[in-house]
């Protein structure tokens, strides 16, 4: 029997990464990966090939807090162009409508943003990577098909003016997962009464990791030319929210933990998740507190 054999160096950590416009989220996740021979990577929410920003990829054992990345808020810069309604909703799409923008000032479009902040609904966008019936909507979309959308819960913590122009107002938008922006922008046009569509957007933002944080690909083939790329690497406990609280455990509770068990650690939280450390700060993994007060594993990396 032929022995599978794994490729690639066990590499772990996170690198924050500012994506560029053009290129695909998987596109550039592959790219880094091969460039850096790992064995095991992951992105934490895929940007349109339109947008660009901040794409934290996760590695090796850090992939396994992947999902709390995904989960994580994100914030947005985006650009909408006022007056014209495309067939995606974005610069990529052909156009369906172009209607005369009215007089907006300062005022008119505050009032109309207020309708948007806080808890929404929204409709997720035909070109997007929602399922319908096992198939993503962007497939149907690519082939005509049309098909209805249950409305989907997003929150909106901020949204701001950043500039308001004849033709485009660019906002600022801080925003829970699964928040769709072209579809933000659409409904703000239509609120407007000239319709919209997205015509640029960045992240600036993804969980704990902000732009300033981030590398350029230009800063990533320039560390791996130096051969330095892996010091980029940000240790994986920084995925996680920086609010979560840090227990230490000991060697004995650390390896209960590590056997799956909750344990009973003396003036832990009293409730929500926390990250684990052993002996010698070493991060093992994410733990909740379970109703008796102990603390379980949910997410343990290996050492």
């Amino acid at each position: 029997m032929r022995r599978y054999t794994r490729r690639g160096r066990p590499v772990t950590g996170v690198l924050p990464i500012i994506k560029p416009v053009g290129m695909g989220s998987n596109e550039l996740l592959q790219q880094v990966k091969r460039q850096m021979n790992a064995r095991k990577a992951g992105h934490t929410g895929s940007l349109d090939r339109l947008a660009s920003g901040v794409l934290p990829l996760c590695f090796g054992e850090a992939t396994k807090l992947s999902g709390y990345l995904l989960n994580a808020d994100k914030q947005y810069r985006a650009r909408l162009r006022l007056g014209i309604r495309t067939s995606t909703a974005d610069a990529e799409g052909a156009i369906i409508e172009e209607r005369s923008v009215p007089s907006l000032d300062d005022g008119t479009v505050e009032a109309v943003l207020e309708r948007f902040r806080g808890e929404i609904e929204q409709i997720p966008p035909m070109h997007s990577a929602v399922k319908h019936k096992g198939e993503r909507l962007y497939k149907l979309a690519h082939r005509g098909e049309v098909v209805e959308r249950e409305p989907r819960r997003a929150t909106i913590y901020q949204l701001s003016v950043e500039s308001l122009g004849q033709t485009h107002l660019d906002i600022f938008v801080s925003c829970s997962k699964g928040t769709y922006i072209r579809t933000l922008g659409e409904d703000i046009g239509e609120a407007l009464g000239c319709g919209a569509s997205l015509w640029s957007l960045r992240r600036t933002a993804a969980g704990p990791f902000a732009e300033e944080q981030s590398i350029t690909v230009e800063q990533f083939e320039a560390a791996l030319a130096q051969q330095c790329a892996d010091a980029l690497l940000l240790a994986p406990e920084d995925a996680l929210p920086p609010d979560w609280p840090r227990i230490t455990l000991t060697a004995d509770l650390a390896f209960y933990v590590g056997k799956g068990q909750p344990v009973l650690v003396p003036k832990a939280p009293t409730s929500g998740a926390v990250k684990l450390f052993a002996p010698g700060s070493r991060f093992i993994g994410v733990g909740e507190i379970i109703d008796d007060g102990r603390v379980a594993p949910r997410r343990l990396l290996k050492s």
